[in-house]
């Protein structure tokens, strides 16, 4: 009788072997939105807007970066569970994250902003869950998924590039588009609803043709 095979063990780091080039894509949209974090805190720390347009730049490398690793990935024809969620993390972070931070930056930091820009992230988080789990049935067997349910959370693209405007025409801070309100003595920017919808339809049952 054979004495039973064992796998060797693996060896420390050996992830990092394991994974593809689509995942390095995926990685560093990663790093783009974390860097789109660390660039609108230090606006926030100095004042200094070419750092709202780091910020903003950065978001849209992230997105190009979101666009290559599924082409890569099916150009290479490797893909994998990891990877898909891989994608998921750093889409929470570059275009979920990211831009509600970028937000709070530009000046909606009354309470009632800060929770509709805790509602939008909740939407982005819920809408990449949905998706993980529905793939497979959306994809009817084929493997690739033709639509989506509700708006991807890229989409959250076209806030960014508003808030770059709004800086490039010193409509920022204490000059936001749309002013402030009182709501039951909280401030509410008019300009945060933007999100509350981009989050609402995130997590909406739209079918969304995918390109």
């Amino acid at each position: 009788m054979t004495a039973p095979t064992t796998a060797p063990p693996k060896k420390p780091f050996s992830m990092i072997r394991e994974f593809h080039l689509a995942d390095w894509f995926t990685l560093a949209n990663a790093v783009c939105g974390v860097g789109a974090m660390f660039a609108i805190i230090t606006f926030i720390q100095t004042g200094g807007v070419e750092h709202v347009y780091y910020a903003c730049a950065l978001v849209l490398a992230a997105l190009v970066f979101d666009v290559f690793d599924g082409r890569v990935a099916r150009w290479r024809q490797k893909s994998s569970l990891m990877g898909r969620e891989l994608d998921s993390l750093a889409d929470v972070i570059s275009f979920g994250v990211a831009p509600a931070l970028i937000a709070y930056g530009c000046g909606m930091q009354g309470l009632w902003d800060r929770i509709v820009l805790g509602y939008f992230v909740a939407c982005g988080v819920s809408r990449l869950a949905r998706f993980n789990v529905t793939a497979e049935a959306l994809s009817a067997g084929t493997g690739k998924v033709k639509h989506f349910e509700g708006t991807p959370i890229p989409t959250s693209i076209a806030l960014v590039f508003m808030l770059w405007a709004a800086a490039a025409l010193d409509a920022i801070g204490p000059n936001l588009w749309g002013g402030a309100v009182k709501l039951a003595g909280y401030t509410l920017h008019p300009l945060v609803l933007l999100y509350a919808l981009s989050g609402s339809l995130m997590i909406s049952r739209i079918p969304i043709p995918k390109l």
